[in-house]
């Protein structure tokens, strides 16, 4: 089945005062694939996430949301249409269970009392659909290590039926075991037909499971690379602006060695 183009954004510039952020970005976004963003420190990447969100509404450009001309001036827009982000802070209340957080401020109700069997059944049946493993459903955020507080983080994005989830730097601070069990849940979410950006420094975590890489360079597009068909080295050097660096130079000696 054609992957069809779901969220796209042309010319996308954004300015903070006397700071140009973003200037003339483009980006696709494709169902059923994961899309990485990437570039360095202050290369653009959290703005062009938080006008997608609707926390920074554009200053020039066009967004379109499945071939149409749309506005996103707040969070609310973005989700209307179908986009949720699950930023680094997570957001998670670790006092309250995983159904109350899955659940915060869109809780189901039977006659203005909260309906705490619909919402667990629901609750269990994402978890399970996801193929997440929690001890209980009904145990406090801050018991859950940090893979499993991740990904309660994506599933509670998932609660709106999204078309499009932003993750931002979703394995950050994460051990191996944790990070494997979070990519898993990207491949999840793109088998579901789902497109998927995720924001990564990563790129060890960004080739595992990313089908295109996206590259912000100061505040600009520098190239957009299938990773099936592009090497490391060719990525660093879009992120960097140079041609010649450690893992470049890397690389050609051990390309000489393979020679030799």
């Amino acid at each position: 089945m054609a992957k069809e183009t779901v969220l796209a954004l042309r010319g996308i510039s954004k300015r903070f005062g006397a700071v140009q952020a973003l200037t003339d970005v483009d980006l696709e976004v494709l169902s059923g694939e994961v899309i990485a963003l990437v570039g360095d420190n202050g290369a653009g990447k959290s703005t062009l996430v938080k006008t997608i969100a609707g926390v920074h509404p554009i200053d020039e450009g066009g967004i379109e949301w499945e071939g149409r001309p749309v506005t996103i001036n707040r969070p609310h827009d973005a989700q209307d249409l179908g986009i949720a982000t699950v930023y680094q802070d997570l957001a998670l209340c670790d006092n309250l269970d995983v159904v109350a957080n899955l659940f915060l401020g869109n809780e189901a109700r039977h006659a203005s009392i909260l309906d705490e069997i619909t919402m667990e059944k629901r609750a269990m049946e994402l978890l399970e659909t996801l193929s997440i493993r929690i001890p209980s459903v009904r145990i406090p955020v801050a018991s859950l290590s940090g893979g499993q507080r991740q990904v309660v983080a994506i599933a509670r994005a998932l609660i709106g039926d999204p078309k499009v989830v932003i993750l931002d730097e979703p394995t950050a601070a994460l051990g191996v075991e944790q990070t494997a069990q979070v990519l898993d849940l990207v491949e999840r979410l793109r088998e579901r037909g789902l497109a998927v950006i995720l924001i990564s420094h990563n790129m060890a975590d960004v080739q595992a499971v990313a089908d295109r890489v996206a590259v912000l360079r100061l505040g600009r597009n520098n190239g957009v690379f299938d990773v099936a068909t592009t090497s490391h080295e060719e990525v660093i050097a879009a992120i960097t602006g140079a041609s010649d660096n450690a893992v470049t130079r890397r690389q050609a000696r051990t390309d000489k060695e393979a020679a030799l």
